[in-house]
C-alpha cells in the first residue's frame, strides 16, 4: 500500500477536524487516553451511533486507530503522525508565503528608495 501524499493527508485531517463532535472526541482521547465507543458515549453528550460514525471518519483520516479488541470492545487511541504530516504541510505552505512576502518587501524597498532618490534630485 502506498503512503498518502502529504497534501492528501493534510486535506483528510482538515476535513475531519471541521466537525465539532469529532474535535470533542479527539480532545477526550487526548485528555483521558484510549477509550471504546461505550466509554466515550458515557463521557460526552453524543449518541453511540454518532460516536461510531465519527470515529470511523477519524480512523479514515489517520487521526486515530482501533486497538486490539478485548472481546467486543475496541479501544480507540490517538495517532499523532497524521497531525504531524498536516503540520509539516502547513509549515511548507507558510514558508512559501514568507518567501513571497519577503520578495515583495524587497521590491517595495527598492521602489521606495528609487522614488526617494528621484524626489531629492528634483
Amino acid at each position: 500500500m502506498r503512503p498518502p501524499d502529504p497534501e492528501g493527508q493534510a486535506v483528510a485531517v482538515f476535513a475531519a477536524l471541521t466537525d465539532p463532535k469529532r474535535r470533542a472526541l479527539l480532545e477526550e482521547l487526548s485528555r483521558a487516553g484510549p477509550a471504546t465507543v461505550t466509554d466515550l458515549a458515557r463521557r460526552l453528550p453524543i449518541s453511540r451511533q454518532a460516536i461510531a460514525k465519527h470515529l470511523s471518519q477519524l480512523v479514515e483520516a489517520g487521526l486515530i486507530s482501533a486497538g486490539e479488541p478485548a472481546g467486543r470492545r475496541h479501544p480507540y487511541r490517538l495517532e499523532p503522525a497524521a497531525i504531524r504530516t498536516a503540520q509539516v504541510w502547513l509549515a511548507k505552505l507558510a514558508n512559501r508565503w514568507d518567501d513571497r512576502l519577503a520578495a515583495l518587501e524587497r521590491v517595495l524597498d527598492v521602489t521606495e528608495t528609487k522614488e526617494s532618490s528621484n524626489d531629492e534630485q528634483a
